[in-house]
């Protein structure tokens, strides 16, 4: 019984695909009017059969997509500014869903959320579009996240590692270096086989022209697309901004690639999405945000995975970002998202401002996936860094307000204060895998205890030049990702503890 009824449905889908055509090759159309006009939503009557997500044209130059499906009228979000349009002027159906423009031809270009070239270097031709709403992958197309993607932030790689695949959001008030990580992190990339995909949703333009300025001078924006849903722009182009680049990711993802996207941010798109509601009269609630706010951010990252080898073996990794207000992660759009995604990276407004560079709090960010992908060196050495570290932040706190320490817990403090000055990373300063397994088991093997705080960075570079240098096959050996052995690990204690006493001879 089943069986026929998938039979008459898939007929009646054909027919009905193949009235549109027909319509479309004809040039039949169905015309509608404009009820109102507000703030970018129009209400439109007369289209009884228009379906959701549609382009509606309104003149030439002029479209709209179909928001909200009424049962007397349409609501149509504007895609840009137009004072021009009156009430009862005529709308027209296109029989398009809202698409973009995708290939390998999109790669160094800055676009807007419908394909249109911003970085004035011409038009963009490509032969293949993808409609911007699009299903997640099934659970039985996507496979187990179990390769790493590398930062080159220390901290984060060794402490709260991301995994091809995973969604990962990044979290903090404002100012602490979010965008920061998500820049650093697509710059890394550079050389390697991960094509990233920045997209900035209502960021100031100087935010986004400073993004496009670092890509630019590094080199990484060939490799790269960066859409940006304009402060400027209506609500309606912010809100498909984060669609629109999901789509271009996962166009690279079906090919076999590896894709990594950056959300700047879901904060700003969920304002975005709240102002749209408003307007068309849906129900707010909390926060006056409607009830599927959660949907809309749901549906946008569970389209992040790991696709199986069948269909090509490709990843598409999310970075969303999201702003807290007053360290609250407690509030409606940042507990959505903590749920949503496998794990948060926190940046702490009082770390920043001490000058702990990249201010991630360790105690407070996880990562439920990315520790399988993590290389087997990191979770052999870094094991019980973390767990240390999280001791050191606590027992330093009541170090303030005593001076009678036992001895293990002053070698605590001390080790700690080594952890915590190992970690800290300036802009644009990535760490290879080597660099940073090489520190690290040089941190945890003690060889820093004793050194001032001031000369740990530049002992840091020395001891990984030393490696590099004496034994280069073991540099290569690390760099490829291979796990260490006890006795590798002795051969980098012996060459760094070596350069370390001729230093002080």
């Amino acid at each position: 019984m089943s069986t026929n009824f998938d039979t008459i449905r898939e007929s009646l889908d054909a027919y009905e695909r193949a009235v549109q055509q027909h319509r479309f090759e004809v040039g039949v159309r169905e015309m509608g009017s404009i009820a109102s006009i507000h703030r970018g939503v129009v209400q439109v009557h007369g289209l009884a059969d228009v379906t959701n997500n549609e382009l509606l044209r309104f003149s030439d130059d002029k479209y709209g997509w179909v928001f909200n499906l009424d049962r007397d009228s349409v609501g149509c979000v504007l895609l840009d500014h137009h004072n021009d349009l009156k009430v009862g002027q005529q709308v027209r159906r296109t029989y398009r869903t809202l698409d973009i423009p995708v290939g390998d031809e999109l790669l160094g270009r800055v676009i807007d959320p419908v394909g249109r070239p911003l970085d004035r270097r011409g038009r963009i031709d490509t032969t293949e579009r993808l409609p911007v709403e699009r299903s997640a992958p099934a659970v039985l197309d996507r496979a187990p996240v179990n390769q790493p993607l590398q930062t080159g932030i220390k901290v984060i790689d060794a402490l709260v590692p991301i995994g091809r695949g995973q969604r990962q959001l990044i979290i903090g008030d404002r100012q602490t270096g979010k965008s920061s990580v998500a820049v650093e992190t697509v710059l890394n990339q550079q050389d390697t086989d991960v094509i990233c995909i920045y997209c900035a949703i209502g960021q100031r333009n100087s935010a986004v022209t400073n993004v496009i300025h670092q890509l630019n001078r590094s080199g990484a924006i060939n490799d790269c697309v960066v859409v940006v849903g304009q402060s400027q722009a209506t609500a309606g182009l912010q809100f498909i901004a984060p669609y629109a680049a999901m789509s271009i990711g996962e166009f690279f993802m079906q090919q076999g690639r590896n894709v990594l996207v950056i959300f700047d941010d879901l904060t700003a798109h969920a304002k975005a999405f709240r102002e749209m509601s408003l307007l068309l009269r849906r129900s707010p609630g909390r926060e006056a945000y409607p009830g599927d706010v959660f949907y809309i951010h749901a549906r946008l990252l569970e389209r992040s995975t790991c696709l199986c080898p069948e269909l090509g073996g490709g990843s598409l990794t999310a970075l969303p970002i999201v702003e807290t207000e007053s360290q609250n992660v407690s509030a409606y759009i940042p507990t959505n998202l903590i749920s949503i995604t496998d794990g948060q990276i926190y940046m702490s407004h009082a770390r920043f401002q001490k000058g702990i560079l990249p201010a991630v709090d360790v105690g407070r960010s996880v990562s439920r996936v990315g520790g399988k992908a993590q290389l087997k060196a990191y979770r052999r050495i870094t094991g019980p860094l973390r767990l240390a570290y999280a001791q050191f932040e606590e027992l330093n706190k009541f170090a303030r307000f005593t001076s009678q320490l036992d001895e293990t817990t002053k070698q605590k403090l001390t080790r700690g204060h080594r952890v915590q000055e190992v970690l800290r990373q300036d802009l644009q300063d990535a760490r290879n895998v080597a660099d940073q397994i090489i520190t690290f088991v040089c941190l945890t093997q003690g060889l820093f205890d004793n050194v001032p705080l001031p000369q740990i960075k530049n002992l840091e570079n020395e001891f990984c030049d030393t490696v590099k240098q004496q034994v280069p096959s073991l540099y290569t050996k690390i760099q490829s990702g291979h796990d260490l052995s006890s006795d590798e690990i002795a051969t980098i204690v012996k060459n760094c503890s070596e350069h370390l006493e001729f230093q002080e001879s």
